[in-house]
């Protein structure tokens, strides 16, 4: 009865068009009056643990501000021309660049929509007027920009370690191989088709301009070592590795490209005078310019727009912490797990039923959600079943991917309409033929483990773990 009323009062507030947030809340709260011997005060004090026990959880405000900074500025102009002087001239090579702009965003936004918009907003529209056609331009983007949350830093990896208490580092280190894979096995469909449909090509631009446009995208990448090199090697936690990244994000926005803030209109003086002093003469003209105005109008909304996701994103998790410490008190978990260990379940057949879970999930709800949900009940079953939880952290992933491209909540797919000024109809026709691509990746990352763990393992070892 308790797990009735938990479960039906949930897809009844969801089905009338309630915030997922809230009901969440509202669900546990009345499972909580009609069935636990929990006072109401328990539930207040629950949601403010949520908030405070999960040190890991204090990195996503970070990650989402530093991917704020890094978008609004040009760090991912600069990306996408790096990218394109990199293999542009490849057969197909334009979308193939766009694909390697998004791997390179992701690793520094950790966010699938931001890296969507902010690549695409750019590429999409150079492909076309290249000679691609617009719906293959706009597929390669809304399904490249899924690796916003496999390649790390991801903010989805961050709340599956939250909901499951295991370790944020390794979910990165996992998330690595399968991501790059993902990217390289795109990029290789775009080569097939570019092949078969003859698709446009430009020039190779030359080794010297590959690397002024590699020096100037420097800034931005820089960001991938300091973020995952810190945390591979040991050095810092992901949440301090993302308060460093949020940092670093700002002043090489403001400070170093200049593309917002009060420098904005501050450029570099090119005069025939000694080194020295022009590099004085510019660092008095940055802080001049930076005295007058502290905090510009463009910085402030920025962090105005970062603090609203971080609010909306940690107020649905608080929420679906107080949804699992129901399911934990009155163990839902436990008792769905004996049923289907009970049942005999194989491994692979359990790991069916988890994909097509999750997949109709992903139809309906973000991923942030779905995972909060279902990782406290798959967690124990796949535990007693053998299942390394590291791997399903990444088969829930990539799960969540797909989730990113199916109607109606399809985040991609929304953000995609946006740019091109197109129907939802027309988005998600493009995005089909990508789509069966990521089922055969999913397929893979599913059954082959090792592709998921063989990173993690094998920095344990270096470390004598």
């Amino acid at each position: 009865m308790t797990i009735a009323t938990l479960f039906i009062a949930l897809f009844v507030c969801m089905l009338i068009g309630m915030p997922i947030a809230i009901a969440l809340g509202f669900s546990s709260m009345l499972t909580i009056m009609l069935f636990s011997d929990d006072s109401l005060a328990s539930i207040a004090l629950k949601l403010y643990e949520s908030a405070s026990e999960h040190y890991t959880l204090l990195a996503i405000p970070f990650f989402i501000l530093s991917s704020a900074f890094l978008s609004t500025g040009g760090v991912a102009r600069r990306i996408i021309n790096f990218a394109m002087d990199s293999v542009g001239h490849i057969r197909g090579g334009l979308a193939m660049a766009s694909v390697m702009a998004c791997m390179l965003f992701a690793a520094v936004s950790g966010s699938s929509p931001a890296t969507v918009a902010a690549i695409g907003s750019i590429v999409i529209i150079g492909m076309v007027q290249a000679g691609y056609p617009e719906k293959f331009a706009a597929g390669v983007i809304t399904t490249s920009g899924t690796l916003g949350i496999l390649i790390p830093p991801s903010i989805v990896m961050l709340v599956y370690a939250a909901a499951t208490e295991v370790s944020a580092a390794r979910m990165f280190m996992a998330g690595l191989i399968p991501g790059l894979m993902m990217g390289l096995l795109l990029m290789l469909a775009i080569y097939v088709v570019a092949r078969i449909k003859k698709l446009p090509s430009r020039p190779f631009p030359g080794v010297k301009v590959l690397a002024i446009s590699s020096a100037k995208a420097m800034g931005g990448l820089a960001l991938i070592f300091i973020v995952l090199g810190s945390i591979y090697g040991g050095v810092a936690s992901p949440t301090e590795a993302a308060a460093v990244a949020c940092v670093y994000a700002y002043f090489i926005a403001v400070f170093g490209y200049r593309d917002i803030g009060p420098l904005k209109s501050v450029a570099w003086r090119q005069t025939r005078e000694p080194i020295f002093k022009a590099v004085v003469r510019n660092l008095i003209a940055m802080v001049s310019g930076l005295l007058k105005t502290p905090l510009d109008k463009e910085v402030r909304h920025v962090v105005r727009d970062g603090a609203k996701v971080s609010i909306m994103l940690l107020f649905i998790i608080a929420n679906a912490m107080l949804f699992a410490h129901v399911l934990t008190t009155e163990r839902i978990p436990h008792i769905i797990a004996e049923a289907i260990v009970g049942m005999g379940l194989p491994v692979w057949g359990f790991l069916i039923i988890v994909n097509l879970l999750l997949l109709a999930a992903g139809n309906f709800m973000e991923p942030s959600a779905i995972l909060l949900i279902m990782a406290p009940i798959l967690f124990p079953i796949a535990t007693q079943l053998g299942i390394d939880p590291i791997h399903l952290g990444i088969i829930m992933v990539v799960n969540m991917e797909i989730g990113m491209l199916t109607p109606p909540v399809g985040l991609n797919l929304f953000v995609t309409a946006g740019i091109t000024g197109k129907s939802m109809g027309w988005v998600i026709q493009s995005c089909l033929p990508w789509l069966a691509l990521l089922l055969l990746f999913l397929g893979l990352i599913t059954y082959i483990p090792q592709i998921s763990l063989f990173l993690p393992e094998y920095i344990d070892s270096i470390n004598g773990y």
